[in-house]
């Protein structure tokens, strides 16, 4: 049973918040394609066994730390406030914000685009943005229930949405086996004589599968802002995270794997082609199931990440620097002013393109998490003696190794959006540009509560 507090709301315990926390970043092998069809399998293999160990686990062990020793309201926001100070803080929760506002956009976009490969008339024209819309809507309403019931609802959808991927690899393998052995097999006569090739397609750029692979892999810290609705975060937070990050690779690689194996071709891979495989596989079916859990794992990241974002504004409006209207809550806890406020922010970014979207999520995201890493390591001096119930292993040198390389891919995906373009500069000049803007922002909260 859930575990409530004396005010009588619900807290998430570990099994939802595991749940929650794996939605927050994946989901599922839903929107893994353009890896597949930008590297090829081979290296989109070798792209996703070997990013996490650069990208994931070192941000993992960093939450985990930061985490259990300051489980508050905000999560990252507080820790680089503590750390850094109120303007750094500030920033911290900007970046993550003015992100949300483009990560937020491609779920609803994704729902559409593999509901689009069974229902083409559903999608077309102004039906695309309705549905884009009810998707948004409905996860508003969710995320007004409360933290422990869009947790709770997490952990069945969970269930349902990568039951499909079961029947799918347990067919593949089948199918392998026999083409191993020399017994062929066809369907539709599109595949079957062999195993997929593993090389990368000509004329690609390489550097899109790296992009959406880091994308895929992103938003560990998410979770983290909601501790105060978590019953036990300095004991759960660092087990989640970690245990989270091994099921999000065993979770891309094993779909990944089996599909190569069973000898679809690597060029059929693009957003939404999940739904092609489990047709070529199993019928149309379980395409249509795919299709489904697809829709629903796309509604469940966004509703859980609605669950993450929402809780910024009310912490940054209990520090004083949004309006006093942002700390109102329901009875049970769900911020409802900042929980409708951000719909409706999200709802108006409706319409990027997905590759675009991605760009500008990872810059801003990956500048968020520099400045996590930088909390860490100043509160290793700053406070020595913080109570630290999880804590990274080795001396205080060894937090700033592990930052080391998400920093350099954040650096690198800064320099691959450079032939992106957004109103007409780059994407990167965009993204960056938007992270300049917490700079007035803040000067104009910081004067706001001084003259109220």
């Amino acid at each position: 049973m859930p575990q409530r507090n004396g005010s009588g709301m619900r807290k998430l315990r570990l099994l939802p918040l595991l749940a929650a926390t794996y939605f927050m970043v994946s989901g599922g092998p839903y929107d893994l394609e353009d890896v597949i069809g930008y590297a090829g399998y081979g290296y989109a293999l070798l792209i996703l066994t070997v990013l996490p160990f650069f990208w994931s686990f070192p941000t993992a062990l960093m939450l985990g730390e930061l985490a259990a020793a300051i489980p508050d309201e905000g999560g990252f926001y507080a820790w680089v406030r503590r750390a850094l100070g109120p303007f750094w803080g500030f920033q911290e929760a900007w970046l993550s914000l003015s992100s949300s506002v483009f990560d937020m956009a491609i779920y609803p976009t994704t729902f559409v685009l593999y509901l689009q490969r069974i229902a083409p008339s559903l999608t077309v024209g102004h039906r695309a943005i309705a549905l884009e819309l009810l998707v948004v809507a409905a996860a508003v309403f969710w995320n007004l229930r409360g933290a422990a019931a869009v947790g709770e609802g997490s952990l069945k959808l969970w269930f349902f949405a990568i039951s499909p991927y079961v029947a799918l690899v347990g067919i593949a393998v089948y199918i392998g086996l026999r083409v191993t052995h020399g017994g062929g097999h066809s369907i539709g006569g599109v595949f079957g004589t062999g195993h997929a090739s593993l090389a990368r397609p000509a004329n690609l750029p390489f550097s899109t599968a790296i992009l959406v692979a880091m994308w895929n892999y992103m938003g560990w810290d998410n979770a983290t802002t909601i501790a105060n609705e978590v019953d036990n975060p300095q004991r759960d937070y660092p087990r989640v995270i970690l245990l989270a990050a091994v099921m999000v690779m065993l979770t891309y690689l094993i779909p990944v794997a089996a599909v190569a194996w069973a000898g679809i071709p690597s060029s059929r891979f693009t957003t939404g082609a999940w739904v092609d495989a489990a047709g070529l596989l199993g019928g149309a079916a379980l395409a249509f199931t795919v299709v489904l859990a697809g829709s629903l794992d796309d509604f469940g990241t966004f509703s859980n990440l609605t669950l993450s974002y929402t809780r910024l504004p009310h912490a940054l409006a209990e520090d004083g620097l949004l309006p006093r209207v942002f700390t109102k809550r329901l009875k049970n806890g769900a911020p409802w002013v900042a929980v409708i406020a951000c719909g409706i922010c999200w709802a108006l970014a409706l319409g990027f393109t997905f590759e675009r979207l991605i760009t500008i999520d990872l810059v801003l995201w990956g500048l968020s998490i520099i400045l996590e890493y930088i909390a860490l390591v100043v509160l290793r001096h700053k406070e020595p003696n913080l109570h630290r119930p999880f804590r990274i292993p080795g001396p205080n040198w060894v937090p700033i190794l592990l930052a080391a390389a998400p920093t350099a891919l954040t650096v690198y995906a800064i320099y691959a959006a450079r032939d992106e373009h957004v109103a007409g500069v780059p994407a990167a000049v965009f993204a960056l540009g938007i992270a300049v803007l917490g700079v007035p922002l803040y000067l104009i909260a910081k004067r706001s509560r001084h003259t109220a």
